[in-house]
C-alpha cells in the first residue's frame, strides 16, 4: 500500500514538474502532506531514474529544453554562429584557461577553438568535451552527474562547487536571450547558477550570442549586459541595447 502512495505521489509529482518545471522541498512537502524528508526521497527517487535534478532547495525536471526545439537551434542561424565562434577563437590566448558553456552556440566555439594550443577547459557539456577530447590535447575537465539525454548536459547538486575550485582567464557564456533591459536571461536555473559562478571566478567574461537573442526575454536572470566584458555577435544590437553596452564599457566584436 505505502509502495501504491509512493508511486502514485511521484506521478503527480512529475506532473507538476512539467507544468512548473521547477519545485522546491516545501512547496512538495506542502502540496502532498509528506514530511521534508520523504520530499527529499522521492526527490532522490526521481534524480536516478533521470527524470529530474537536484537543486539547492528543490529539483527541477531533468530536460528543460525539448529535443525538438534543440535540433531547431542547431540548424537556425548556423552559419552565424560559426562566424561567431571563429571570432571567439581569435580572441582567446593560448595556454589560457576558458570556461566553455553548453549550448549550439557555444558547441560552435569549441569548434572553431582548435585552432588555439594548450587550452585549459572547463565545460559540463559532455558534448564539448566529447568532441575537443577527440580533435585536441587540451586538458578538460567536466562535473560528474546525470547526462542530460537532449543536449548532453552533465549537472549535479554540487556543479557550483566543482566550478568554484577554478579560476579562469576567460568564461564564454551564451544564452536565451538579452532583452530591451540589458538583463541576460537562459532558460533552465542550474545552468544559470554554475555560469554565474564560472562569471565570478573568471578574469574576463565574453558572451557569444546571434543577433536573434537580442530583445528575447529569458526566463531566469543571469545578470545585467555590464556583467561581460565583450560580446560577439553576427550583426549589430538593437540601438537601445547597444547604447547600453556602450554606457557600461563593454566591447563589441561582429563575427
Amino acid at each position: 500500500m505505502d509502495t501504491d502512495r509512493k508511486g502514485t505521489r511521484q506521478q503527480r509529482l512529475m506532473e507538476q514538474f512539467a507544468a512548473q518545471r521547477y519545485i522546491s522541498i516545501e512547496d512538495i512537502a506542502r502540496r502532498f502532506s509528506v514530511t521534508t524528508q520523504t520530499a527529499r526521497r522521492d526527490i532522490m527517487e526521481l534524480e536516478r531514474q533521470g527524470q529530474v535534478r537536484r537543486l539547492h532547495g528543490g529539483a527541477m525536471l531533468a530536460n528543460s529544453v525539448e529535443p525538438g526545439e534543440l535540433r531547431r537551434r542547431r540548424v537556425t542561424n548556423s552559419l552565424a554562429k560559426d562566424r561567431i565562434g571563429a571570432r571567439v577563437a581569435d580572441l582567446v590566448e593560448d595556454g589560457a584557461s576558458v570556461f566553455l558553456d553548453t549550448g549550439t552556440t557555444c558547441e560552435a566555439v569549441a569548434r572553431a577553438l582548435v585552432v588555439r594550443e594548450n587550452l585549459r577547459v572547463v565545460s559540463y557539456s559532455l558534448r564539448i568535451a566529447a568532441f575537443l577530447r577527440e580533435v585536441t590535447d587540451f586538458t578538460i575537465a567536466i562535473p560528474g552527474g546525470f547526462v542530460r539525454q537532449v543536449d548532453g548536459g552533465v549537472f549535479q547538486e554540487q556543479a557550483r562547487s566543482f566550478i568554484s575550485g577554478f579560476k579562469f582567464d576567460l568564461a564564454i557564456l551564451s544564452v536565451s536571450g538579452i532583452d530591451e533591459d540589458g538583463d541576460l536571461g537562459d532558460d533552465d536555473e542550474a545552468e544559470v547558477e554554475s555560469v554565474r559562478t564560472a562569471m565570478q571566478h573568471s578574469s574576463r567574461v565574453l558572451l557569444a550570442a546571434d543577433g536573434s537573442k537580442f530583445g528575447y526575454r529569458g526566463l531566469v536572470r543571469l545578470g545585467s549586459i555590464g556583467d561581460v566584458d565583450t560580446i560577439v555577435t553576427d550583426r549589430p544590437p538593437p540601438p537601445g541595447i547597444a547604447a547600453l553596452a556602450k554606457q557600461a564599457g563593454v566591447d563589441l566584436h561582429l563575427g
